[in-house]
């Protein structure tokens, strides 16, 4: 660990330049050897086109960060949640009394994501979620909803995909919460009972 020198700075840059963009100065240093960072300009007509602009690419390079550490991808428009959605239906038919209605509950709070593409596409969610659902119980998960149309298409042609990591994260969170939340409700409940029950063992002064 030393101070920063003259001789530390500039030595493997081959342009320095000052350029003025509306009423901004900016500095560039190109043509370099090896460089190790890059500056993203971004020029728009107005500052709200500017942040919309800047939104987007933060967003774009998260995805690229998750595919980056988590090189996996499912397919979109709502068709890995009805993959899930169809997968834990089918794993509670399975399961014989109360045991199988997490499975059921989950299954259904999957279907929120399709349907409400749907819903915003301005088409039917019945009849459209039943036909989604009927190819997945065939076996052809990479169908989800083409969230313009409002139709199911195949989310492989489309070339619609997500990153796995976010999927998985979304789905702990949402369990994990769910969990909470009856925890509570228990303690919440057991408290109100041992209230209304009163002291154990009764009597009163005598």
């Amino acid at each position: 660990m030393h101070s920063l020198t003259a001789s530390d700075v500039g030595t493997k840059c081959g342009l320095f330049e000052i350029s003025k963009f509306g009423d901004e100065y900016f500095t560039f240093l190109t043509k370099c050897e090896d460089p190790k960072a890059c500056t993203i300009l971004l020029r728009g007509p107005s500052k709200d086109i500017l942040n919309e602009v800047e939104r987007n690419l933060q967003d774009a390079m998260g995805v690229a960060r998750n595919v980056l550490f988590h090189p996996r991808l499912s397919p979109g428009g709502g068709a890995t949640e009805m993959a899930v959605s169809v997968g834990l239906f089918q794993r509670a038919k399975s399961i014989e009394g109360v045991a199988q209605w997490p499975y059921r509950a989950v299954a259904e709070a999957m279907e929120v994501i399709p349907r409400t593409l749907i819903q915003n596409a301005g088409s039917s969610p019945i009849r459209v979620l039943t036909q989604l659902r009927a190819k997945h119980a065939e076996g052809q998960y990479s169908w989800g909803v083409d969230g313009d149309a409002g139709k199911i298409v195949d989310m492989k042609e489309y070339r619609v995909w997500e990153p796995q990591a976010v999927k998985m994260q979304s789905l702990k969170t949402a369990i994990e919460s769910a969990c909470l939340l009856l925890r509570v409700d228990d303690i919440v409940a057991a408290k109100a009972a041992k209230q209304a029950s009163g002291p154990i063992g009764g009597g009163g002064e005598e």
